[in-house]
């Protein structure tokens, strides 16, 4: 290909990609969530997408007969999710009138997840192996919610969007492809996505204890539940290789926080 437009074509990309807008998904609470992100995934796309996706979990979990078996404890975590669900207009005013949902899965895994537009799913291994407290099951709870309300899936789909077009503007203009564009991939990943997985996980646990607090949950059980998985965990990977905090590092971060929402559980709790 002609050298200038190599030239032209790598502009045009780069351009594409600075032309995105940073975006501020939530309010910054009591917490003080203020970073800007960078979103060229739409918002609808992501929903629309999720909800196919939550549907399509359901109908397997009720084929395998694992789902919602436990009516109590379905009840349990429905009860605490409606205590929490108000709460989240601190961070989005159009978040309460989310369509969502809460449903229990029968696994032994140590797992809850919350996807966009507010599918929320338990497995039983995670509530039953750490014996979970009502406050320590609404502070998992408001940590998956606050993935849901700060977009983080949508923000990784669009950090993975960016690296697609960056690659092929890098191939349009080296004329290189195969291992070396591998290689390329796999640098960006673990600059891109490994360092700001770390940001969501921080962010959705200082998110969290403020959505308990608000609610009347200790938001100090938050600290609990690490402690539990800590000690569940012997020989994890080391912070630096991993896509979550390590625990020493969680568990401290969320005393601070903790110690900041706890007005707000006093308030709630009169």
């Amino acid at each position: 290909m002609n050298p200038l437009i190599k030239t032209l074509a790598l502009s045009l990309a780069l351009i594409s990609l600075t032309a995105c807008v940073g975006t501020q998904t939530t309010k910054q609470g009591a917490v003080g969530i203020e970073r800007q992100q960078l979103m060229m995934v739409s918002e609808q796309e992501m929903s629309q997408g999720a909800e196919k996706a939550y549907a399509a979990i359901l109908k397997e979990a009720k084929q395998k007969k694992t789902l919602n078996t436990d009516k109590a404890t379905v009840e349990r975590i429905r009860i605490i999710g409606n205590r929490l669900i108000p709460q989240t207009v601190i961070f989005r005013k159009d978040a309460p009138r989310w369509d969502w949902e809460i449903n229990l899965i029968k696994s032994e895994q140590l797992n809850a997840w919350c996807m966009p537009g507010g599918k929320i799913a338990f497995y039983t291994g995670i509530i039953n192996k750490l014996n979970l407290t009502d406050d320590e099951i609404a502070a998992i709870m408001g940590h998956e919610m606050a993935h849901a309300l700060r977009e983080h899936g949508r923000e990784r789909a669009s950090q993975a969007q960016l690296t697609q077009v960056g690659l092929a503007a890098l191939q349009i203009f080296t004329g290189v492809q195969g291992p070396m564009l591998d290689a390329t991939a796999m640098a960006l990943e673990v600059t891109l996505t490994l360092p700001n997985s770390r940001t969501h996980e921080t962010e959705a646990d200082r998110m969290g204890v403020e959505l308990a607090a608000r609610a009347g949950f200790n938001p100090y059980a938050a600290v609990n539940v690490w402690e539990k998985m800590s000690k569940m965990s012997k020989g994890s990977t080391p912070e630096i290789l991993s896509t979550h905090p390590a625990h020493d590092t969680r568990i401290k971060d969320l005393k601070k926080y903790a110690k900041r929402v706890e007005p707000l559980y006093l308030i709630a709790k009169r």
